[in-house]
Protein backbone atom coordinates (compact mmCIF):
# COMPACT_ATOMS: atom_id res chain seq x y z
CA UNK A 1 0.00 0.00 0.00
CA UNK A 2 1.52 3.32 -1.01
CA UNK A 3 2.44 5.39 2.51
CA UNK A 4 0.16 8.74 2.96
CA UNK A 5 1.11 12.14 3.72
CA UNK A 6 -1.63 14.89 5.69
CA UNK A 7 -0.05 18.49 5.97
CA UNK A 8 -2.42 20.61 9.07
CA UNK A 9 -3.87 23.49 7.34
CA UNK A 10 -4.62 26.70 9.28
CA UNK A 11 -7.12 29.34 7.95
CA UNK A 12 -4.70 32.44 9.51
CA UNK A 13 -0.79 32.52 9.55
CA UNK A 14 0.54 31.46 12.45
CA UNK A 15 4.01 32.22 11.81
CA UNK A 16 3.16 36.08 10.88
CA UNK A 17 0.86 35.73 13.41
CA UNK A 18 -1.33 38.96 11.75
CA UNK A 19 -4.71 39.00 10.11
CA UNK A 20 -8.04 38.06 10.74
CA UNK A 21 -9.24 34.29 12.15
CA UNK A 22 -10.34 33.30 9.02
CA UNK A 23 -8.50 34.68 6.46
CA UNK A 24 -9.66 33.50 2.74
CA UNK A 25 -6.47 34.36 0.88
CA UNK A 26 -4.23 32.57 3.42
CA UNK A 27 -5.89 29.48 3.34
CA UNK A 28 -6.03 29.31 -0.14
CA UNK A 29 -2.46 29.86 -0.54
CA UNK A 30 -1.79 27.44 1.57
CA UNK A 31 -4.00 24.86 0.51
CA UNK A 32 -2.52 25.24 -2.65
CA UNK A 33 1.02 24.52 -1.52
CA UNK A 34 0.13 21.00 0.33
CA UNK A 35 -1.53 20.26 -2.85
CA UNK A 36 1.78 21.13 -5.15
CA UNK A 37 3.85 19.56 -2.71
CA UNK A 38 2.55 16.16 -3.36
CA UNK A 39 0.34 15.77 0.17
CA UNK A 40 -2.59 13.83 0.35
CA UNK A 41 -4.59 15.55 2.57
CA UNK A 42 -4.50 18.27 5.06
CA UNK A 43 -6.16 18.25 8.57
CA UNK A 44 -8.08 20.77 9.30
CA UNK A 45 -8.09 21.36 13.31
CA UNK A 46 -10.48 21.60 15.99
CA UNK A 47 -10.34 23.85 18.92
CA UNK A 48 -13.57 25.81 21.06
CA UNK A 49 -11.81 29.17 19.27
CA UNK A 50 -11.36 28.15 15.80
CA UNK A 51 -13.16 28.90 12.77
CA UNK A 52 -15.67 25.84 12.12
CA UNK A 53 -13.97 23.29 10.06
CA UNK A 54 -16.66 22.13 7.66
CA UNK A 55 -16.69 25.88 6.53
CA UNK A 56 -13.01 26.14 6.09
CA UNK A 57 -12.98 22.31 4.20
CA UNK A 58 -15.82 23.24 1.92
CA UNK A 59 -13.48 26.39 0.82
CA UNK A 60 -10.48 24.49 0.27
CA UNK A 61 -12.18 21.47 -1.67
CA UNK A 62 -13.78 24.48 -4.22
CA UNK A 63 -9.76 25.83 -4.44
CA UNK A 64 -8.27 23.22 -5.07
CA UNK A 65 -8.65 19.62 -7.54
CA UNK A 66 -7.08 16.57 -6.15
CA UNK A 67 -6.06 17.57 -2.37
CA UNK A 68 -8.20 15.69 0.16
CA UNK A 69 -9.60 16.97 3.19
CA UNK A 70 -9.63 15.48 7.26
CA UNK A 71 -11.95 17.05 9.21
CA UNK A 72 -11.72 17.00 12.40
CA UNK A 73 -14.70 16.06 14.90
CA UNK A 74 -15.57 16.20 18.27
CA UNK A 75 -18.57 14.55 19.18
CA UNK A 76 -21.11 15.92 21.72
CA UNK A 77 -22.02 19.20 20.38
CA UNK A 78 -23.94 18.57 17.10
CA UNK A 79 -26.51 15.57 16.52
CA UNK A 80 -25.00 12.18 15.06
CA UNK A 81 -27.79 12.36 12.53
CA UNK A 82 -26.77 16.44 11.53
CA UNK A 83 -23.24 15.19 11.86
CA UNK A 84 -23.69 12.16 8.96
CA UNK A 85 -25.56 14.57 6.72
CA UNK A 86 -23.24 17.47 6.91
CA UNK A 87 -20.29 15.08 6.09
CA UNK A 88 -21.83 13.04 3.60
CA UNK A 89 -22.72 16.50 1.80
CA UNK A 90 -18.93 17.78 2.14
CA UNK A 91 -17.92 14.51 1.17
CA UNK A 92 -20.47 14.92 -2.16
CA UNK A 93 -19.58 18.64 -3.17
CA UNK A 94 -16.14 17.57 -2.84
CA UNK A 95 -16.51 14.69 -5.15
CA UNK A 96 -15.32 12.46 -2.30
CA UNK A 97 -12.23 14.18 -1.27
CA UNK A 98 -13.34 13.86 2.65
CA UNK A 99 -12.12 11.96 5.69
CA UNK A 100 -12.82 12.72 9.14
CA UNK A 101 -10.49 12.39 12.25
CA UNK A 102 -12.66 12.12 15.21
CA UNK A 103 -11.21 13.55 18.36
CA UNK A 104 -13.31 12.38 21.50
CA UNK A 105 -11.68 15.04 23.73
CA UNK A 106 -8.52 15.16 26.19
CA UNK A 107 -9.38 18.30 28.10
CA UNK A 108 -11.62 19.05 30.55
CA UNK A 109 -11.33 22.76 30.49
CA UNK A 110 -12.04 22.49 26.19
CA UNK A 111 -14.90 20.54 26.56
CA UNK A 112 -16.90 23.14 29.26
CA UNK A 113 -15.82 26.30 26.51
CA UNK A 114 -18.48 24.72 24.13
CA UNK A 115 -20.98 23.31 27.12
CA UNK A 116 -19.67 19.73 27.42
CA UNK A 117 -19.45 18.39 30.81
CA UNK A 118 -19.39 15.04 30.54
CA UNK A 119 -16.12 13.22 31.90
CA UNK A 120 -13.72 11.28 30.05
CA UNK A 121 -14.61 8.31 29.67
CA UNK A 122 -18.11 8.94 29.02
CA UNK A 123 -16.57 11.46 26.09
CA UNK A 124 -14.83 8.11 24.79
CA UNK A 125 -18.49 5.99 25.33
CA UNK A 126 -20.34 8.79 23.61
CA UNK A 127 -18.05 8.71 20.54
CA UNK A 128 -18.57 5.05 20.36
CA UNK A 129 -22.82 5.37 19.66
CA UNK A 130 -22.15 8.24 18.03
CA UNK A 131 -20.12 6.47 15.38
CA UNK A 132 -22.28 3.89 15.36
CA UNK A 133 -25.37 6.17 14.15
CA UNK A 134 -23.20 7.66 12.11
CA UNK A 135 -22.30 4.81 10.01
CA UNK A 136 -25.82 3.70 10.23
CA UNK A 137 -27.21 7.04 8.64
CA UNK A 138 -24.42 6.81 5.74
CA UNK A 139 -25.81 3.28 4.94
CA UNK A 140 -29.08 2.40 5.77
CA UNK A 141 -31.73 2.79 2.76
CA UNK A 142 -34.63 2.32 4.86
CA UNK A 143 -35.83 5.15 8.75
CA UNK A 144 -34.74 3.88 11.93
CA UNK A 145 -34.71 4.91 15.40
CA UNK A 146 -32.13 4.94 18.05
CA UNK A 147 -32.93 4.97 21.64
CA UNK A 148 -29.32 4.77 23.20
CA UNK A 149 -27.35 6.38 26.53
CA UNK A 150 -26.33 9.81 24.91
CA UNK A 151 -28.44 9.62 21.96
CA UNK A 152 -32.18 9.00 21.50
CA UNK A 153 -34.33 9.63 18.15
CA UNK A 154 -37.35 7.76 15.96
CA UNK A 155 -37.43 7.27 11.85
CA UNK A 156 -34.11 9.46 10.33
CA UNK A 157 -33.95 8.80 7.17
CA UNK A 158 -31.23 10.67 4.85
CA UNK A 159 -31.59 11.74 1.84
CA UNK A 160 -27.74 12.12 0.95
CA UNK A 161 -25.19 9.36 0.83
CA UNK A 162 -21.53 10.07 1.10
CA UNK A 163 -20.16 9.64 -2.22
CA UNK A 164 -17.18 7.09 -1.22
CA UNK A 165 -18.05 3.37 -0.25
CA UNK A 166 -19.02 2.00 2.03
CA UNK A 167 -18.75 5.78 3.96
CA UNK A 168 -15.86 8.10 4.25
CA UNK A 169 -13.32 7.28 5.83
CA UNK A 170 -13.03 7.76 10.05
CA UNK A 171 -9.28 8.35 11.68
CA UNK A 172 -9.27 8.32 15.45
CA UNK A 173 -6.97 9.51 17.96
CA UNK A 174 -5.91 8.54 21.28
CA UNK A 175 -3.58 6.94 23.72
CA UNK A 176 -5.74 5.35 26.27
CA UNK A 177 -7.03 2.20 26.89
CA UNK A 178 -10.66 3.57 26.27
CA UNK A 179 -9.55 5.05 22.79
CA UNK A 180 -7.28 1.82 21.64
CA UNK A 181 -11.43 -0.30 22.51
CA UNK A 182 -13.53 2.29 20.50
CA UNK A 183 -10.75 3.38 17.85
CA UNK A 184 -9.93 -0.47 17.14
CA UNK A 185 -13.66 -0.70 16.70
CA UNK A 186 -14.23 2.16 14.00
CA UNK A 187 -11.13 3.53 12.62
CA UNK A 188 -10.26 3.27 9.38
CA UNK A 189 -6.70 4.82 10.46
CA UNK A 190 -5.58 5.27 13.49
CA UNK A 191 -3.61 8.70 14.47
CA UNK A 192 -0.52 8.65 17.12
CA UNK A 193 1.63 11.13 18.20
CA UNK A 194 5.77 10.31 17.31
CA UNK A 195 6.71 7.98 19.95
CA UNK A 196 10.23 6.13 20.00
CA UNK A 197 9.92 3.01 17.46
CA UNK A 198 9.32 0.76 20.74
CA UNK A 199 6.92 2.37 22.41
CA UNK A 200 5.11 2.81 18.64
CA UNK A 201 4.89 -0.85 18.38
CA UNK A 202 3.63 -1.51 21.51
CA UNK A 203 0.55 1.43 20.77
CA UNK A 204 0.12 -0.29 17.59
CA UNK A 205 -0.65 -3.70 18.99
CA UNK A 206 -2.89 -2.53 21.44
CA UNK A 207 -5.00 -0.77 18.45
CA UNK A 208 -4.89 -3.89 16.91
CA UNK A 209 -5.85 -5.64 19.83
CA UNK A 210 -9.31 -3.58 20.44
CA UNK A 211 -10.00 -4.14 17.43
CA UNK A 212 -9.54 -8.06 16.96
CA UNK A 213 -11.97 -7.72 20.28
CA UNK A 214 -14.57 -6.12 17.99
CA UNK A 215 -14.47 -8.90 15.74
CA UNK A 216 -12.44 -7.02 12.76
CA UNK A 217 -10.34 -9.01 10.93
CA UNK A 218 -8.77 -6.28 8.89
CA UNK A 219 -7.02 -4.15 10.84
CA UNK A 220 -6.92 -0.55 10.77
CA UNK A 221 -4.19 1.63 9.39
CA UNK A 222 -1.73 3.55 11.45
CA UNK A 223 -0.78 6.91 11.38
CA UNK A 224 1.90 9.17 13.43
CA UNK A 225 2.53 12.24 13.43
CA UNK A 226 6.03 14.73 13.67
CA UNK A 227 7.21 17.86 12.85
CA UNK A 228 10.41 17.57 10.76
CA UNK A 229 13.22 19.87 11.04
CA UNK A 230 15.69 19.66 7.86
CA UNK A 231 18.90 21.12 6.42
CA UNK A 232 21.43 20.30 4.05
CA UNK A 233 23.50 19.01 6.61
CA UNK A 234 23.09 17.34 9.98
CA UNK A 235 24.58 20.09 11.76
CA UNK A 236 22.82 22.28 9.89
CA UNK A 237 19.55 20.72 10.89
CA UNK A 238 20.72 20.44 14.23
CA UNK A 239 21.48 24.57 14.49
CA UNK A 240 18.00 24.61 13.33
CA UNK A 241 16.43 22.60 15.79
CA UNK A 242 17.69 24.33 18.82
CA UNK A 243 17.11 27.77 17.33
CA UNK A 244 13.51 26.48 17.43
CA UNK A 245 13.42 25.20 20.60
CA UNK A 246 14.96 28.24 21.54
CA UNK A 247 12.15 30.19 20.26
CA UNK A 248 9.25 27.75 22.13
CA UNK A 249 10.97 28.82 25.29
CA UNK A 250 11.04 32.74 24.72
CA UNK A 251 7.46 32.59 23.76
CA UNK A 252 6.52 30.28 27.22
CA UNK A 253 3.65 27.56 26.94
CA UNK A 254 -0.02 27.58 28.31
CA UNK A 255 0.70 23.73 29.19
CA UNK A 256 -1.99 22.72 26.51
CA UNK A 257 -2.85 23.29 22.76
CA UNK A 258 -6.21 23.80 23.61
CA UNK A 259 -5.64 26.90 26.15
CA UNK A 260 -5.09 29.32 23.95
CA UNK A 261 -7.42 32.01 25.73
CA UNK A 262 -5.07 31.97 28.05
CA UNK A 263 -1.65 33.72 28.51
CA UNK A 264 1.42 32.29 28.16
CA UNK A 265 2.97 30.44 31.75
CA UNK A 266 6.09 31.94 33.27
CA UNK A 267 9.25 30.33 32.22
CA UNK A 268 9.77 27.35 33.71
CA UNK A 269 6.21 26.76 35.06
CA UNK A 270 4.21 24.03 33.17
CA UNK A 271 1.09 22.18 33.68
CA UNK A 272 0.39 18.24 33.77
CA UNK A 273 -1.50 17.49 30.47
CA UNK A 274 -5.24 15.59 31.12
CA UNK A 275 -4.51 13.78 27.97
CA UNK A 276 -2.59 10.15 28.04
CA UNK A 277 -0.65 10.83 24.56
CA UNK A 278 0.49 14.15 26.11
CA UNK A 279 1.60 12.20 29.04
CA UNK A 280 3.32 9.81 27.09
CA UNK A 281 5.48 12.05 24.85
CA UNK A 282 6.88 13.80 28.63
CA UNK A 283 7.31 10.27 29.49
CA UNK A 284 9.47 9.63 26.34
CA UNK A 285 11.11 13.06 27.12
CA UNK A 286 11.86 12.27 30.92
CA UNK A 287 14.39 9.22 29.33
CA UNK A 288 16.34 11.55 26.79
CA UNK A 289 15.88 14.18 24.48
CA UNK A 290 17.03 12.21 21.18
CA UNK A 291 16.16 8.62 20.17
CA UNK A 292 16.63 6.51 17.63
CA UNK A 293 17.39 7.68 13.98
CA UNK A 294 16.42 11.62 14.65
CA UNK A 295 13.52 11.44 17.13
CA UNK A 296 13.98 14.66 18.74
CA UNK A 297 11.53 15.27 22.16
CA UNK A 298 12.92 18.47 23.58
CA UNK A 299 9.88 20.23 21.85
CA UNK A 300 7.61 18.71 23.74
CA UNK A 301 8.82 19.50 27.06
CA UNK A 302 8.86 23.54 26.48
CA UNK A 303 4.91 23.01 25.20
CA UNK A 304 3.83 20.47 27.70
CA UNK A 305 3.51 17.97 24.74
CA UNK A 306 0.74 20.47 23.59
CA UNK A 307 -0.50 18.43 20.32
CA UNK A 308 1.69 16.88 18.29
CA UNK A 309 5.51 18.29 19.50
CA UNK A 310 7.83 15.66 18.98
CA UNK A 311 10.50 15.84 16.02
CA UNK A 312 12.44 14.62 13.62
CA UNK A 313 15.76 16.22 13.26
CA UNK A 314 18.14 15.59 9.96
CA UNK A 315 19.04 15.87 5.99
CA UNK A 316 15.92 14.64 4.25
CA UNK A 317 17.73 11.69 3.63
CA UNK A 318 17.79 11.12 7.35
CA UNK A 319 14.40 12.02 8.18
CA UNK A 320 13.17 10.12 5.10
CA UNK A 321 15.20 7.14 6.57
CA UNK A 322 13.17 7.48 9.72
CA UNK A 323 10.25 7.32 8.64
CA UNK A 324 10.82 4.11 6.95
CA UNK A 325 11.57 3.03 10.27
CA UNK A 326 8.30 3.22 11.06
CA UNK A 327 7.21 2.15 7.55
CA UNK A 328 8.80 -0.99 8.90
CA UNK A 329 6.94 -1.53 12.15
CA UNK A 330 3.40 -1.48 10.05
CA UNK A 331 2.93 2.86 9.66
CA UNK A 332 0.70 3.91 6.57
CA UNK A 333 0.31 7.28 7.26
CA UNK A 334 2.22 10.37 8.60
CA UNK A 335 0.92 13.56 9.06
CA UNK A 336 3.88 16.57 8.63
CA UNK A 337 3.59 19.86 9.98
CA UNK A 338 6.90 22.17 9.93
CA UNK A 339 7.48 24.74 12.72
CA UNK A 340 7.58 27.51 9.32
CA UNK A 341 4.42 26.19 7.70
CA UNK A 342 4.35 27.19 3.87
CA UNK A 343 7.75 27.38 3.44
CA UNK A 344 8.43 23.93 5.28
CA UNK A 345 5.32 22.26 3.43
CA UNK A 346 7.24 23.50 0.22
CA UNK A 347 10.48 21.83 1.29
CA UNK A 348 8.85 18.54 2.31
CA UNK A 349 7.46 17.98 -0.91
CA UNK A 350 10.87 19.17 -3.00
CA UNK A 351 13.04 16.73 -0.73
CA UNK A 352 11.66 14.74 1.84
CA UNK A 353 8.44 13.04 0.43
CA UNK A 354 9.16 11.79 -3.21
CA UNK A 355 12.60 10.25 -1.12
CA UNK A 356 9.99 8.02 0.74
CA UNK A 357 7.48 7.38 -2.16
CA UNK A 358 10.06 6.20 -4.16
CA UNK A 359 11.78 3.84 -1.29
CA UNK A 360 8.19 2.64 -0.51
CA UNK A 361 7.61 2.16 -4.52
CA UNK A 362 10.96 0.00 -4.96
CA UNK A 363 9.99 -2.55 -1.83
CA UNK A 364 6.23 -2.78 -3.32
CA UNK A 365 8.11 -3.69 -6.49
CA UNK A 366 10.64 -6.02 -5.32
CA UNK A 367 7.52 -7.70 -3.27
CA UNK A 368 5.27 -8.44 -6.28
CA UNK A 369 8.43 -9.88 -8.07
CA UNK A 370 9.03 -12.48 -5.36
CA UNK A 371 5.81 -13.66 -5.65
Amino acid sequence: MPVEFIGMLGARDSEGGQGPAADPGFTRMFARVHEEAGFDRVLIGHSSSSPDGGQVAAYVAAHTERLGLLLAHRPGTVAPTMAARTFATLDAFSGGRLAVHVISGGHDAEQRRDGDYAAKEDRYARTDEFLDVVKRAWTEEEGFGHDGRFYRFDDFRSEVRPVQHPHVPLYFGGSSPAAYRVGGRHADVFALWGEPLAETAGQIAAVHAGARAAGRTVMPRISVSFRPVLGATEDEAWERAYGILDGLRRKGTAGGFFDRSRPPLPLGQSVRPENAGSQRLLAVAERGEKHDRALWTAPAVVTGAAGNSTALVGTSETVARALLDYVDIGVTTFLLRGYRPVRDAEEFGRSLLPLVRREVGRRERAARAQG
